[in-house]
């Protein structure tokens, strides 16, 4: 006999049946009023406080594919999207959601150290006025449409390069918090800035007016006029960054967020310069000091009440950088010299806004080109005062670019 028994049982047969999960599941499309197929299929769950009970809980997110193809090809694309990203969401980047105006806010949060104050400021200004209609709008459903239509209202009461500043600082914060996003907007097109250059008469009388009654704000104008600082490199500029003739531009003061004038080094990187200035402004400095113990918006009060008081036209103190720039450009200076001195980036900056002609320039080079162009046409071709002009330009052209091999 056989060493093992063999008795009668009932045979039992275990059947694993794996549960599937909603997640598992193939997702349907669903036909929406306006005609078009969405498919929603779960993406990841976050925890959330309530807002009431103040217990944390769990909540499930979703993504939407939508087709506004009405069809049944309609339907198949948008399941066939959320199935491509149900089978690779671990590869996805899930970002969060955010309102608008909350994202904005971080954003100035995240850049407090790294922003310019009066960056920040400007900023937070656009997030209290710029974009009234989607401020509630949370980022994930934020669309072209969407910014164009408020793009379009912004564009109605404030200037296009408003519009541009304000368009930017959106995109940035897109950028950080929903980066895949891509937005297709038409901005206003730009205005050609409309800025006044003041003439060598205008500034020379301007400076007769300031030496006998503002000593403080003569060294404002010589350092504008001669030596194309800003308002708030002129007020930051002390003694101690003269060395010879140049002047050391590194520092800028600027308004904080609470109102308070405070130095900090210039905005940018190009900003920080050596400024030559001619002997005699030189001279003419406080030994020790700021140069110009005043802030950015007494020199703005000063300089308007000194020109409604000479009977001048009104110009910013902004527009001293214009005129040293024009002149430099009118005496053939190179640009690479000018853009040194100046603190220009690029040349492109320089061309577009800071090459205006002087009016006293302006009229002597035209009547020269119509002196020229008569000779032409009596069939004299002589030398006339043209050539002249062109030889003195050429002289600077040549000192300047010999200096220009000695700046660091």
């Amino acid at each position: 006999g056989s060493q093992y028994k063999w008795n009668r049982c009932s045979c039992l047969a275990v059947i694993f049946i794996h549960e599937r999960k909603e997640d598992d599941l193939m997702a349907k499309a669903k036909k929406l009023a306006s005609g078009s197929w969405r498919c929603q299929v779960y993406s990841h769950t976050e925890t959330v406080i309530d807002p009431v009970t103040n217990v944390k809980k769990e909540r499930r997110i979703y993504r939407s594919f939508t087709s506004d193809d009405p069809s049944p090809a309609g339907r198949r694309k948008a399941e066939a999207m959320a199935a491509e990203f149900a089978l690779h969401k671990e590869d996805f980047k899930i970002t969060t959601s955010y309102l608008l105006k909350e994202a904005m806010e971080r954003y100035c949060e995240t850049k407090s150290n790294i922003l310019s104050p009066s960056t920040l400021r400007a900023y937070k200004s656009l997030i209290r006025n710029a974009y009234p209609s989607i401020l509630d709008r949370r980022t994930d459903k934020l669309s072209s449409v969407d910014v164009q239509k408020a793009i379009n209202q912004l564009s109605e009461k404030h200037s296009p390069k408003y519009v541009k500043n304000a368009y930017g600082f959106l995109t940035a914060v897109m950028t950080l918090y929903q980066p895949d996003l891509t937005l297709n907007v038409k901005l206003p097109q730009a205005v050609r800035p409309d800025t006044y250059t003041p003439s060598d008469a205008e500034i020379s009388r301007l400076i007769e007016f300031f030496r006998v009654n503002d000593s403080f704000m003569l060294n404002a104008v010589y350092l504008g006029a001669f030596g194309t600082l800003r308002r708030s490199e002129v007020c930051a500029a002390t003694a101690e960054d003269i060395t010879g003739n140049r002047l050391f531009v590194h520092k800028a003061m600027i308004q904080s967020e609470n109102g308070e004038w405070e130095i900090r080094k210039t905005k940018t990187y190009s900003s920080a310069r050596f400024v030559d200035l001619p002997e005699f402004v030189i001279a003419g400095f406080p030994k020790q000091g700021r140069l110009v113990p005043l802030t950015p918006n007494m020199v703005t009060d000063r300089l308007r009440r000194s020109l409604r008081k000479l009977g001048l036209p009104h110009f910013r103190f902004h527009d001293l950088r214009h005129y040293a720039a024009s002149i430099m450009h009118t005496l053939g200076i190179p640009d690479l010299y000018i853009m040194q001195q100046g603190g220009w980036k690029s040349d492109n900056v320089l061309k577009n806004i800071y090459r205006n002609a002087v009016p006293d320039y302006q009229k002597k080079f035209l009547q020269d080109m119509s002196e020229h162009f008569k000779e032409i046409d009596e069939g004299n071709t002589a030398p006339s005062t043209c050539n002249t002009n062109r030889k003195k330009s050429k002289k600077y052209a040549t000192r300047y670019a010999t200096r220009n091999k000695k700046i660091p």
